[in-house]
């Protein structure tokens, strides 16, 4: 009896005896290093400039208002005065609902555009897990320790790099291998 079950043992000993290959991933870096993810940096910045210089111009403005209206105030007329301060408190509600919806806008943008970039990232973390033979990709940020050698993340910048700034994940084997055990 003890020789069948040791026979049984020994043949289900290579199934769980093989040590799995498992990968550790820095979603974080990933983001800002690889092209994909400067491409959407430089694409936010360039979209939201324009706006963001003008809020700054309107701030100098309003600024300025406020300046004039303490060093005139003194010699205005009490109508003049209450005009002034009227327009000033007018303009500070308008400036700050403009940048309230700046605010709101740019975030809404990059929350979208950031979810289009993990979504590639993710992607290319699967195809490149795939091809290599990995059993367990982890996130760097959700793991306590790994030893430098299971972190794939230059590998899978370097198959990133290696698609440009293009968002959308091919399927077609990463030209990097990972680093050795």
């Amino acid at each position: 009896m003890w020789v069948m079950v040791a026979g049984g043992a020994l043949a289900a000993l290579p199934a769980w005896a093989a040590e799995p290959k498992i990968g550790v991933v820095d979603f974080q870096r990933l983001a800002v290093e690889s092209p994909q993810g400067k491409a959407v940096m430089e694409s936010m910045r360039a979209e939201f400039a324009p706006r963001e210089r003008t809020l700054q111009a309107q701030g100098q403005a309003m600024k300025a208002k406020e300046e004039k209206l303490q060093k005139d105030g003194a010699t205005m007329s009490e109508d003049q005065r209450a005009r002034a301060e009227k327009e000033l408190r007018d303009g500070a509600r308008d400036f700050e609902r403009a940048k309230g919806e700046f605010q709101d806008d740019m975030n809404a943008r990059r929350n979208e555009e950031l979810s289009r970039l993990q979504r590639t990232i993710v992607e290319e973390v699967r195809t490149y897990g795939k091809a290599q033979g990995y059993d367990l990709i982890l996130a760097q940020e959700g793991v306590v320790y790994n030893a430098t050698a299971s972190d794939i993340t230059p590998a899978v910048l370097s198959a990133l790099q290696a698609r440009g700034g293009s968002a959308a994940p091919k399927a077609a084997t990463p030209p990097a291998k990972p680093p050795a055990k």
